[in-house]
């Protein structure tokens, strides 16, 4: 995947924030809370991480192209960081994103989801 694609996919999510930070890591959040980071090399993605599900994660850290993300998942997070497209492919990577960015907006604060237009859009739970 392009940065560009990364990059238009995660500007089109609603009330989405862009910052790059940690030693020029591409780092998407909402609601200041932080749903996405890539890492790139001349334009490619060398490395994605998203928060997932207790599942997702079970499963996925144990796929080829996919691991336990460095720094959050080490610290009890439920974050992948996919490093090629072995097994997850570039489309199915997207609905990962946008599973990560809901899951990171229900658990703002109602108030706050509230104030970015979310609510009740973003049930509580995993979304579907």
């Amino acid at each position: 995947m392009t940065l560009d694609a990364f990059t238009a996919f995660c500007k089109s999510l609603p009330q989405s924030t862009y910052v790059c930070q940690w030693g020029g890591s591409h780092v998407w959040k909402i609601g200041g809370k932080v749903y996405a980071i890539a890492g790139d090399d001349n334009g490619e993605i060398t490395g994605v991480s998203f928060k997932v599900t207790p599942i997702a994660f079970h499963i996925l850290k144990e796929q080829p192209g996919c691991r336990g993300a460095p720094h959050l998942a080490s610290r009890g997070m439920k974050w992948i960081q996919r490093t090629s497209a072995e097994t997850m492919s570039d489309d199915e990577l997207l609905t990962y994103l946008r599973d990560s960015y809901r899951l990171v907006a229900a658990g703002l604060t109602k108030k706050l989801q509230k104030e970015l237009g979310l609510s009740p859009a973003v049930p509580k739970g995993f979304p579907s």
